[in-house]
C-alpha cells in the first residue's frame, strides 16, 4: 500500500471514530466527513480542509479499498474498512486512529484516548499491538525516542511514510529529566531581574564619575 496523504490519514481517522463514537449516523455524509475533519477538538493539527479536499481524499482511499461508499441512500455516505483492507484487528485499528488524528502519543495516553473505541486492560496491552504494527513489513508504528525533557517514549503511525524523531539531549546538558516548564520561565524572570539591577548599577556608576569629575 502506498503512504497516504495527511489528509487521507485524517478522514480515515475520523470514519473508524465516527463508527465507534456515534454509531447512529454513520456512515458519514460528506459534510459529516468534513465537520470531523476540521473538529477543534481531539485533533492535532487543527485544520480547515474543503469538501472538494475531503472528496478527493476519500476517493484516495476508496482507490486503496480502505473506504467505500454505502447504499441505500439519496445522499453518498462513506464507511471505513482499514480492518479487513490491511487485516488487523481492531485493537490496532483502534490504535491508528487516534494516531492519525492526535499525533504521536505515549503508551498512556493512548490507552486514555482509545478508550471509546476499544477499552484496553491495562497500558501492557496497548504496548503489545503497538509492538505488533512496529514489527510488520513494512512497519505500521513506530516508538520514537524519548524527547527531551519528556518521561516516557511515545509512538507514531507510518502510514503517511517517515516521521521526525525528537532531537537527542547532548552529553552533560541538562540533568536527565530535562527542565520543566514552570523553572525555565523563574530562570527567564530572574534573568530580567538581574539586567535591571545591572542597569541600575550602571547609572548610578555613571552619575557618581560624573560627580567626581572621572570621565
Amino acid at each position: 500500500m502506498r503512504t497516504l496523504t495527511p489528509l487521507e490519514a485524517r478522514v480515515l481517522g475520523v470514519l473508524i471514530e465516527k463508527q465507534a463514537t456515534v454509531p447512529d449516523t454513520y456512515p458519514l455524509s460528506l459534510n459529516a466527513l468534513v465537520a470531523g475533519c476540521n473538529q477543534k477538538t481531539a485533533r492535532q493539527p487543527v485544520i480547515e480542509a474543503t469538501e472538494a479536499e475531503v472528496l478527493t481524499a476519500a476517493d484516495g482511499l476508496k482507490a486503496l479499498s480502505l473506504v467505500f461508499e454505502g447504499s441505500g441512500s439519496r445522499v453518498v455516505k462513506f464507511e471505513q474498512n482499514m480492518g479487513r483492507a490491511l487485516h488487523l484487528p481492531s485493537q490496532a485499528v483502534a490504535l491508528l486512529a487516534v494516531l492519525m488524528l492526535r499525533g504521536p502519543q505515549t503508551a498512556a495516553e493512548l490507552r486514555l484516548n482509545c478508550e471509546r473505541l476499544h477499552r484496553f486492560a491495562d497500558i501492557s496491552s496497548v504496548e503489545g499491538f503497538l509492538d505488533e504494527l512496529a514489527a510488520k513489513q513494512p512497519p505500521m508504528a513506530l516508538k520514537l525516542a524519548r524527547a527531551p525533557g519528556e518521561r516516557e517514549a511515545r509512538w507514531a503511525h507510518l502510514l503517511c511514510g517517515e516521521v521526525a524523531q525528537p532531537a537527542p539531549r547532548l552529553a552533560g546538558h541538562g540533568p536527565e529529566e530535562g527542565v520543566s516548564a514552570g523553572e525555565i520561565a523563574a530562570l527567564k524572570a530572574e534573568q530580567t531581574r538581574l539586567a535591571a539591577e545591572l542597569a541600575e548599577l550602571k547609572a548610578l556608576v555613571q552619575k557618581l564619575a560624573g560627580e567626581l569629575g572621572v570621565s
